[in-house]
């Protein structure tokens, strides 16, 4: 029984989702969704090689920059409340330095590559092992961004 047939409309060229036995629903189960990477327009899950591929959401493979972010520390804008961080306003920031402030005060530099409705995901740079990391959040700990 065809249960999703609005995927061959919608995202034309991706196979059919399989179900997992033994859960309720229909056909017998959940969807498991095409893996990261192949451009199918899902969200990356990992760094490459675990559980998929940093990706745009077109396919294109998106790495760590090259060398280490600004060596500066930009400031706080005054006036910078404790509202929830809009995912179209930190979008501008994608493939860009953004200086990442937290809801429990840390800080440090990101380089987003993925922005979903509730979280981000790219690389964030650690100084004392001086390499970038594939890194996730929830929009809902950042207090405050700024993206160059």
């Amino acid at each position: 029984m065809n249960v999703y047939p609005f995927y061959r409309q919608i995202l034309p060229g991706v196979q059919q989702p399989e179900f997992f036995p033994g859960f309720p629903g229909m056909g017998g189960g959940f969807p498991s969704f095409p893996p990261t990477g192949t451009g199918t327009g899902f969200p990356p899950f990992g760094p490459p090689g675990i559980g998929g591929s940093p990706s745009d959401g077109f396919g294109q493979q998106q790495g760590p920059p090259s060398g280490p972010p600004p060596s500066f520390i930009p400031q706080e804008s005054p006036g910078v409340g404790t509202f929830a961080v809009d995912p179209g306003g930190i979008r501008r920031c994608l493939h860009r330095f953004t200086f990442i402030r937290l809801t429990n005060g840390r800080s440090f530099w990101y380089f987003p590559v993925f922005v979903g409705q509730r979280s981000i995901a790219g690389w964030r740079w650690r100084p004392r092992q001086n390499r970038w990391e594939y890194f996730g959040i929830d929009l809902n700990r950042i207090s405050s961004f700024s993206c160059f």
